[in-house]
């Protein structure tokens, strides 16, 4: 199926993470954690913002490596959008990041982006980044075409110290270049499937919270630690991108086994290592219930694992309502009982093992440095997948890959997206494995305050070449009001020089 559309898609992808690390074995020693299970389940570090960061200046970083080190021309940008669940203004939008950039950008001797570039940012949870990508692909498809996009995807993870999830914490961002006849990898929005289905107390930030007992609790009461279910809330991702797949098959008229065999290689959100995992085992395993000729198959992973063959296959034909079941104090009970017990098995099997092989290793142990970047974490691991196979020599041109995004609340999309012929080139420039490099190693003292929004002064200063909150507003009188409000400041390289200009759009 091809689009009737120009061929649009990403030609750039470039990371930035802050360069303050927590070792997960280091966390582990300091909680007493067992180290071996939460490299298993989690990864092996996560990064936390410095005092100086905010979710503005992540997203900026990225966006200015990105014009930079893909040698764009800003004028040409007619849509820079902005997914994010950090973001800590409910007004503007990407404009505070255009503004931050016009500023960068005059330091570098290059023009502004045009005064007639489109500032949207887009949430919903960690999917807010995959809308963001469609909004600028459709925008390139009509009334933007002839011009180029950006899309950056930007999240601060936090949770309380202490919690279950604390060990998932990540700070982060991705830029990507959008264009037509892309150098990376084209969207067809014809190949995608999408689902969504109101779920109640699955991963939320209500603002409430912040003035309610139970929440507010000494420092933590300015920190943006997120209301989460634990076990409800990884059922719902499993359901709902299920079903995103779904609607995907449909559109393709193809039934699931022939689509796993297909792709080159599966990306998805990914909030710790294990989650897509189980993602991808359910996926295969429902599929098998879809068509009859799959049923043997499905039946004799039913007979190793100990489940119920027909009670497994009513579970997977079934569409549960979960939160009427939340409603009706049920959230606890578990909703595919027997077809999870298939799951959990064959992710044992080595078919399974196969499977990681063959279709999810590219990037994999790569993005076990990262911890989670919410919106930013499937477009993170699809770079580092991409840099891999550059590297490493591996064949992907006109290639198919999976990318199943998700966001509580929920809602998930699936797409395939088809590998470019002059794809190594414009891999190679990502530069996912440089962001990495050379972080400063928090100690327990330095984690903790850093988490709980105290001073640190033993820690480096600023980096030259990227962002910093300079001051925060404090004006509620008169005609100027500004309380609360950020104001940047770019920290220009030593040799950088200033050079005037204009906006030539």
């Amino acid at each position: 199926m091809t689009s009737r559309h120009p061929s649009v898609g990403v030609s750039g992808m470039k990371l930035y993470v802050p360069p303050y690390r927590v070792s997960l074995e280091d966390w582990c020693a300091w909680t007493g954690n067992p180290w071996d299970k939460v490299r298993s389940v989690v990864g092996k570090s996560f990064r936390v913002r410095g005092p100086h960061e905010s979710i503005y200046t992540m997203a900026a970083n990225a966006v200015l490596r990105l014009i930079l080190d893909y040698d764009i021309d800003p004028s040409r940008i007619g849509h820079l959008a902005f997914g994010t669940e950090s973001s800590t203004d409910n007004s503007a939008g990407a404009v505070v990041l255009r503004g931050m950039l016009d500023e960068a950008l005059r330091k570098h001797g290059r023009p502004p982006l045009s005064r007639h570039c489109e500032v949207p940012e887009l949430k919903h949870a960690c999917l807010g980044g995959v809308y963001a990508l469609k909004g600028a692909a459709r925008y390139l498809a009509y009334d933007g075409a002839g011009r180029q996009a950006i899309v950056v995807c930007a999240d601060i993870a936090e949770y309380a110290r202490g919690s279950t999830g604390e060990q998932t914490q990540g700070a982060g961002a991705v830029a990507m270049l959008l264009e037509e006849n892309p150098a990376l990898f084209q969207l067809d929005l014809l190949r995608s499937g999408s689902a969504s289905d109101y779920r109640g107390p699955d991963f939320r930030k209500p603002h409430r919270r912040h003035s309610m007992d139970g929440y507010r609790v000494g420092a933590h009461s300015t920190r943006d630690f997120p209301v989460f279910s634990g076990r409800y809330s990884t059922l719902c991702y499993v359901d709902e991108t299920l079903r995103a797949v779904e609607d995907l098959l449909a559109r393709l008229h193809t039934a699931p086994r022939d689509l796993y065999h297909s792709v080159e290689a599966a990306f998805f959100h990914r909030p710790y290592h294990q989650m897509p995992l189980n993602a991808m085992a359910a996926m295969y395993a429902w599929g098998l219930s879809m068509a009859e000729a799959h049923h043997p198959e499905l039946q004799s992973l039913c007979k190793a694992a100990g489940a119920d063959f027909p009670r497994t296959l009513t579970e997977m034909k079934s569409r549960p309502d979960l939160f009427a079941r939340v409603l009706e104090g049920r959230a606890g009970e578990e909703v595919y009982p027997e077809s999870m017990k298939v799951v959990k098995h064959f992710r044992g099997t080595p078919k399974f093992k196969e499977i990681l092989r063959t279709k999810m290793s590219l990037g994999s142990d790569r993005m076990m440095d990262l911890g989670n970047l919410y919106t930013a974490a499937l477009p993170a691991w699809i770079a580092a997948g991409l840099e891999e196979a550059a590297e490493t020599g591996r064949d992907l041109d006109g290639k198919d890959l999976l990318i199943v995004g998700y966001g509580s609340g929920d809602a998930a999309e699936a797409t395939l997206i088809q590998v470019a012929s002059r794809w190594r080139e414009a891999a190679r420039r990502i530069g996912f494995m440089a962001s990495l490099e050379s972080p400063t190693q928090l100690t327990q003292p330095q984690y903790v305050a850093l988490h709980d929004g105290k001073e640190v002064p033993d820690l480096p200063g600023v980096r030259p070449g990227s962002f910093v909150v300079d001051r925060i507003g404090e004006s509620h009188q008169g005609d100027l009001q500004d309380i609360g409000i950020e104001y940047y400041r770019y920290v220009a390289p030593p040799t950088q020089a200033t050079a005037p200009t204009t906006d030539p759009a």
